[in-house]
């Protein structure tokens, strides 16, 4: 996958748990794994900005690119 989501990166960043990101943002466990372990084939712009709020972060900070050609090296 071209996308790859750190929100794992960031909760450990911030000693927070995927409970209490989880209760902070109003998603479900179900759909914060889904995302977190990059099943997720989209995310609403008002998930993203919750989670960013919760975590003091940037969306850049969660979200990186990384092209096909760099995984295969």
């Amino acid at each position: 996958m071209a996308i790859i989501i750190n929100i794992d990166v960031m909760l450990a960043k911030r000693k927070m748990s995927v409970t209490e990101l989880s209760g902070r943002v109003g998603i479900t466990m179900a759909n914060l794994s889904i995302l977190k372990n990059e099943k997720a084939k989209a995310i609403r712009f008002s998930t993203l900005e919750a989670i960013c709020k919760a975590l003091e972060c940037q969306p850049g900070d969660i979200l990186e690119y990384k092209s096909d050609e760099d995984s295969q090296v």
